[in-house]
């Protein structure tokens, strides 16, 4: 089913309100608190990093899971409510905290320089577009669309997986 206009429009909105707020205290941040407060930007960063990877994790075995029960039923149901808290509570607010004292970090602490940095982003924006995709699924199975097999799903699981282990090789070696 597609979206509706009025839905597109109040989708835009929201996308162009988190990109105001997100870049105003990017901005804000920069100018107000320097170079002596990134101990607790890191830390903030660490924690939401953890947040938005423990919900990335847990989500796609939400969809396995719901994949095999009936649509409509009582446990369909429940699965709905679990996987929209879920990205609405947990996996969003993460993701944004992550990507503000992410890039907090990158530009005070390193100047936005090194290649192994912008290695670690360019795999932050897959892991980006990994949430965008179940984000949409989350929608889908909200719908009762849409639903893929467990296979696929089991499958996912491992993406967040695999780019979190490179992340993390990237930050702590920097190979390049």
């Amino acid at each position: 089913m597609a979206a509706t206009r009025e839905e597109v429009a109040v989708r835009a909105t929201r996308a162009i309100v988190f990109l105001a707020i997100t870049g105003g205290a990017l901005g804000l941040s920069v100018w107000g608190i320097g170079p002596k407060g990134y101990e607790w930007i890191k830390s903030l960063h660490v924690i939401a990093v953890i947040s938005w990877m423990a919900g990335m994790l847990y989500l796609p075995r939400l969809f396995v899971y719901h994949c095999g029960v009936a649509v409509g039923s009582e446990a369909s149901e429940t699965f709905k409510v679990m996987e929209r808290k879920l990205m609405r509570y947990i996996i969003n607010p993460a993701m944004i905290v992550a990507w503000v004292a992410g890039l907090w970090i990158a530009i005070v602490m390193f100047g936005f320089k090194g290649g192994w940095l912008h290695a670690k982003l360019a795999l932050v924006l897959g892991l980006s577009a990994a949430h965008g995709y179940f984000a949409k699924a989350v929608a889908d199975f909200a719908r009762d669309e849409g639903r893929r097999d467990h296979r696929f799903w089991r499958f996912m699981n491992e993406v967040p997986t695999l780019i979190m282990i490179a992340v993390v090789i990237l930050v702590i070696v920097k190979p390049f």
